[in-house]
C-alpha cells in the first residue's frame, strides 16, 4: 500500500522540510527501509526498529557529513556495544597514541550522530512527532 508522507518546513535547515512516518514490520524491516534511503545522499535520517521477543531492536542513523551509523539498542531503546567492540576500542587506544578512548566510545554509541542530528529531531511548528518502529 503505497504511504503518503506530509512534509512540513523543517526550522533546523531554513529551505528543507521534514517528514515522519510511524510503521509497523516485520523484524528486520528496518535495514531494508534505511538501506532505501540510503542511496538518497542529501537526507539525514534515522530508521528505529525496537526490540521484540527473540529480536533485539536496532537504530540506522545518516547524516550527509557523517555517513551512515549502525547501532544494536536495548528495550529501553540504549545502544548497546558489545563486549568485544569494547575491548578493540581499549586496545586501540593503548596500542596506538592518538587514538582517545573517549572518542572511540563516542564513535560506538553513535554520539557524534546523535549531536549532529539532535536539532532536526524536533518537530517544527505545529508539526507531530511520530516515531518509527517495527514489531514483529
Amino acid at each position: 500500500m503505497p504511504v503518503k508522507l506530509e512534509w512540513s518546513s523543517q526550522p533546523a535547515a531554513p529551505g528543507t522540510h521534514r517528514a515522519e512516518l510511524n510503521w509497523q514490520g516485520a523484524p528486520g524491516t528496518s535495514g531494508a527501509l534505511a538501506s532505501a534511503l540510503n542511496g538518497w545522499q542529501k537526507l539525514r535520517y534515522e530508521v528505529t526498529e525496537e526490540a521484540t521477543p527473540g529480536c533485539d531492536g536496532v537504530r540506522y542513523s545518516y547524516t550527509p557529513t557523517l555517513g551512515i551509523f549502525t547501532a544494536v539498542t536495548s528495550a529501553a531503546g540504549e545502544v548497546t556495544v558489545s563486549e568485544s567492540r569494547l575491548r578493540n576500542a581499549v586496545e586501540r587506544a593503548q596500542a596506538h597514541e592518538g587514538v582517545d578512548l573517549g572518542a572511540e566510545l563516542d564513535r560506538l554509541t553513535g554520539r557524534i550522530w546523535d549531536e549532529e542530528l539532535e536539532p532536526f529531531r524536533y518537530a517544527g511548528d505545529g508539526a507531530p512527532v511520530r516515531w518509527l518502529h517495527a514489531a514483529g
